[in-house]
């Protein structure tokens, strides 16, 4: 049996007898070809925060289901996603994050607008066909909601802010937008990306995987993890004053009651994975880069709420120096993970009540890949 069979089988029970996915769904290489064409190339992607993107030429790049594409400030500044492969000979044009001035190919110096349009290229007056004006780079879908950037390589798909609308509702009084960015890293591991956005999406591992960090401090009693819509799933653990920038700001009259200390962990599909207090957030946006390897853009900051405290920056320095501590605990738990389930004994046990997202991530992905096989008969 296939492994997409499998996962049909597997999700069709409800969720009182629901069982972890199959083996075959993170191991199999036929399978991540589905997960590219049905998923990655189809919803939108998250390639991080519009505050990072500040100023014109300003940029980030990002291989989205096996394409190059770029994202930038451009002069007058509005976002822009485009294709980041030269219309010459089709090198690679930009690498990484940073700021330009103009997109230059690292390869004959072809050299483009911001908007994608063609500038100049050197040694072409001789080529009779050559018009330089009908050169322009491909535009990508982009779009801004609450002050994370999507691209989708996908005309057809829905806008962020339909999508995402009960999403906006839920944290109103959060006022996601008015966070500021202070820290953008990217990593590699080697295990499945659905078993690290798993792993994000459940904190029934906290008191064992984080037992040196945060594990004593989690509380699972007092998770709720309610079902998962469409577009997401989500669950909430509240915080106490430990970390003070947990807890909503004292000028924060938008939130009441246990609102004030409560953490959304929200899983917005198919890999923007956001840790939401009042007052900081991190985040993860994560890309196969193979059956066994993940990219991994991991970011974070603070509510506006707290940028003239005097304390803030540095309860933020201590806030990260943890997150990196927890990182370190994940990426060996979930390398364990992926390790047991390449084994021939692996066997996917009964889900808990606290891996609800789990179980609607689950359904999501046989959905994404049961829809498209349809319409490709």
């Amino acid at each position: 049996m296939k492994a997409i069979d499998k996962l049909s089988e597997n999700v069709s029970l409800p969720f009182e007898k629901a069982r972890a996915m199959p083996p075959e769904v993170y191991t199999s290489e036929d399978f991540l070809q589905h997960e590219l064409s049905d998923i990655f190339s189809k919803d939108w992607f998250c390639v991080g925060r519009s505050d990072a993107l500040k100023n014109p030429g300003d940029y980030v790049t990002q291989e989205l289901a096996d394409q190059p594409i770029v994202v930038l400030r451009d002069r007058d500044g509005a976002l822009r996603a485009m294709s980041n492969v030269c219309l010459h000979r089709m090198s690679t044009l930009l690498q990484g994050r940073g700021h330009i001035r103009s997109i230059v190919c690292p390869y004959h110096a072809w050299t483009y607008n911001l908007d994608g349009s063609l500038r100049g290229a050197p040694a072409m007056t001789l080529n009779e066909g050559f018009c330089k004006d009908s050169y322009t780079l491909p535009k990508v879908r982009c779009e801004e909601w609450l002050g994370w950037v999507f691209v989708s390589l996908n005309e057809d798909a829905e806008p962020v802010a339909q999508q995402l609308s009960q999403v906006e509702d839920m944290i109103s009084g959060y006022d996601m937008t008015n966070y500021t960015e202070t820290f953008f890293e990217t990593h590699e591991w080697d295990t499945n990306w659905k078993v690290l956005a798993e792993n994000f999406m459940e904190s029934y591992h906290l008191p064992v995987c984080h037992a040196g960090t945060i594990g004593g401090l989690s509380k699972l009693d007092e998770m709720v993890c309610p079902p998962g819509l469409p577009a997401f799933n989500y669950h909430t653990i509240l915080k106490d004053d430990k970390l003070r920038i947990a807890m909503a700001h004292k000028n924060n009259t938008r939130l009441t009651g246990e609102m004030r200390r409560t953490t959304f962990l929200l899983a917005i599909y198919p890999s923007l994975l956001i840790t939401l207090t009042p007052g900081y957030f991190w985040y993860l946006t994560l890309h196969p880069a193979g059956v066994g390897k993940v990219r991994i853009g991991f970011g974070g900051g603070m509510s506006d709420d707290y940028a003239n405290d005097e304390d803030a920056e540095d309860n933020f320095n201590k806030l990260k120096e943890l997150l990196d501590e927890v990182n370190v605990e994940d990426k060996g738990c979930t390398e364990k993970v992926y390790r047991g389930l390449c084994s021939t004994f692996a066997k996917p046990g009964h889900l808990s009540h606290l891996e609800r997202p789990n179980y609607d991530f689950a359904r999501y992905i046989n959905g994404r890949i049961e829809a498209a096989t349809k319409a490709n008969k």
